[in-house]
């Protein structure tokens, strides 16, 4: 059983989907906790966590690696090496994932919120992804997607996603919050 008081987001505070996280998180009184690095602008400053380089090296992987887990070319720059080491805190502090984006036919997610689908999937954290295209839910069940209605089960929780959320993506994570917090 949830405690609300003992309940806390772990985000980004990006446009979209997570300034929505956030939103909610404070509409309801859930504690926010946002990771960033030096120089990164946030739309959402509440509890901000600024990783520092040592923070950063400790979500450091190869990015041939990342490449052959998404599926895709990820170049050697220091702002997409950040971002991904950024999304490690997030995934490792939250022990439930929400993302907001688009599953792919090879089953990764659209965009760098994929990273944080793969580490998910990787530490073995429940995961939920709303995908916008198709408008429904799906969650990660013994390696596939079936569609499903997830709750927010634990009280530390990560919620990511697609810096182009729709109003049914938004709808998708206020949802979250009320089935979850609403009897509370």
């Amino acid at each position: 059983m949830l405690v609300k008081k003992n309940c806390t987001l772990y985000s980004g505070g990006m446009k979209g989907a997570e300034t929505a996280f956030g939103e909610a998180a404070e509409r309801w009184n859930i504690k926010e906790v946002n990771f960033c690095y030096t120089g990164q602008k946030t739309n959402r400053q509440k509890n901000t966590v600024v990783l520092s380089d040592e923070d950063l090296k400790r979500g450091d992987i190869s990015m041939e690696l990342v490449s052959k887990m998404m599926s895709r070319t990820y170049y050697e720059t220091d702002k997409i090496r950040k971002v991904l080491q950024t999304i490690f805190h997030m995934v490792n502090k939250g022990h439930q994932v929400f993302v907001i984006g688009t599953i792919l036919e090879d089953n990764t997610v659209k965009g760098g919120t994929g990273w944080a689908v793969e580490l998910a999937k990787l530490f073995n954290r429940p995961l939920s992804v709303y995908d916008q295209e198709k408008d429904n839910w799906y969650s990660w069940i013994q390696g596939v997607w079936v569609q499903d209605t997830p709750k927010i089960a634990h009280e530390t929780f990560v919620g990511s996603g697609s810096r182009n959320l729709s109003e049914n993506g938004a709808k998708a994570i206020a949802g979250l919050f009320e089935d979850a917090f609403a009897s509370l």
